[in-house]
């Protein structure tokens, strides 16, 4: 498998582990307008063969955003950097930058703390305690259920408990051997102990257990924390990086 193969598996993976549960294709481009703050899902996202050149979707973006009251918004790819030139021209402007990470799970020492839960299936718990710990705010909430309940993959939600409390989450999804690491989130009293390592560690075991060779996941890229975390998980390797591009709504 060459690295442009690779880093578009890993593209792919990723989209189908944090879906939007409204999107349409335009063009050879897919839309995503799940709603709520998240930028995956309210994206222009190129597709491994579709076009480079966004240039001529850019009114139909445009108008299908401001019916909706949403911003237009690309989401660039390094992979698809050619994006890039006609989207400044067109008067957006950059934001963001997230790391796309990858993983070897051949040599995974496969340890796991058993103050760590996984479920098949979210349940109110699960949900709650990713509500209570992360910053979104209750129509983010609301997004986020849907969205993780529209994924089709296999999938499992991992939650570590301590002193009767959830104090870390994560999920992940399988998509064809390669397994996706998503919604990371420790309770802020409780970090630097170990449960997010801990969980997210949980999740790995998940995923070689289910026949997965390696994980990715996508982190951004001022966050020296998580980096830190993942890289001491063994996510040592960056494929490729994307940033958004963004026109705001006219006043």
């Amino acid at each position: 498998m060459t690295s442009v193969d690779l880093n578009w598996r890993a593209e792919e993976a990723c989209m189908s582990a944090w879906p939007s549960p409204r999107q349409m294709l335009l063009s050879g481009w897919l839309l995503r307008a799940a709603g709520g703050s998240t930028r995956r899902t309210n994206s222009v996202n190129p597709l491994r063969d579709g076009p480079r050149d966004p240039a001529a979707i850019l009114a139909a973006a445009e108008a299908t955003y401001a019916a909706l009251d949403q911003a237009a918004l690309f989401r660039v790819p390094s992979i698809a950097a050619e994006m890039d030139g006609p989207l400044a021209v067109g008067g957006y402007t950059a934001e963001g930058e997230t790391l796309t990470l990858f993983n070897d799970l051949s040599a995974w020492p496969q340890t796991q703390g058993t103050a760590t839960r996984l479920t098949a299936e979210t349940d109110g718990d699960w949900l709650q305690a990713r509500a209570a710990l992360s910053p979104a705010d209750t129509a983010d909430s609301a997004v986020f259920e849907t969205m993780v309940r529209t994924i089709m993959l296999p999938r499992v939600f991992a939650a570590t408990h301590h002193e009767g409390l959830v104090v870390a989450l994560a999920y992940g999804v399988l998509h064809d051997g390669l397994a996706v690491v998503e919604a990371v989130v420790t309770d802020a009293r409780w970090r630097q102990r170990g449960f997010g390592r801990q969980t997210v560690g949980a999740v790995l075991n998940w995923a070689v257990t289910a026949g997965a060779g390696a994980a990715c996941l996508q982190v951004v890229a001022d966050n020296p924390a998580a980096l830190a975390l993942y890289r001491s998980l063994g996510f040592t390797t960056e494929l490729y990086r994307y940033h958004y591009r963004r026109k705001s709504l006219p006043l």
